[in-house]
């Protein structure tokens, strides 16, 4: 398609947009212009390396898929939660994670499926920012039930089943500047 004239672009620049938190999104695109344009059809986001930071996973037509490891350094706190089923489905697909730490607040879902020919990692991520410690976790599981935990440090890779609590708690790196 390239090579038809007036045809769109087959292979294309990457675009990505940082969520500000207010309504708007900045164009940070610029860090991705080592990449060569490329067709591009699927993305999926996960920790590939377990270090508290999404990943990203380009699925590349015609071509080996593109692993952008995020290496960012920071002082901002994280969690990661892999939820496990016992009356809802094993992979807790459509469990409702609701976290809230100081004046934050974030809900998450496990969800199967994410972009075409893609699937995201299972485990639901939260960024905290400078909140070392989260509240309460509210878990809404798929068969009804509902379970609350309170005071959960940061900086986790917490397992919970359902209706048996924190099973498995494995500790991110640091990762400051």
């Amino acid at each position: 398609m390239d090579s038809v004239r007036g045809a769109p672009p087959y292979r294309e620049p990457m675009l990505l947009f940082r969520n500000q938190r207010d309504g708007t999104f900045e164009d940070i695109s610029a860090v991705l212009a080592v990449l060569p344009n490329a067709s591009r059809r699927g993305v999926a986001f996960g920790d590939v390396n377990n270090d508290g930071n999404v990943d990203i996973l380009l699925i590349n037509t015609g071509e080996p898929p593109t692993l952008l490891l995020n290496q960012t350094k920071n002082k901002n706190h994280r969690v990661l939660f892999k939820l496990a089923g016992t009356k809802s489905n094993k992979m807790a697909i459509g469990a409702r994670v609701t976290v809230r730490a100081g004046k934050l607040v974030q809900m998450s879902e496990v969800r199967a499926g994410g972009s075409y020919i893609s699937q995201n990692d299972p485990r639901l991520h939260f960024g905290l920012g400078a909140e070392a410690r989260m509240n309460e976790v509210e878990i809404h599981w798929p068969s009804g039930k509902s379970e609350v935990l309170n005071n959960v440090p940061a900086d986790f890779i917490y397992t919970i089943v359902e209706g048996q609590g924190i099973q498995q708690k494995k500790a991110l790196p640091e990762q400051f500047k």
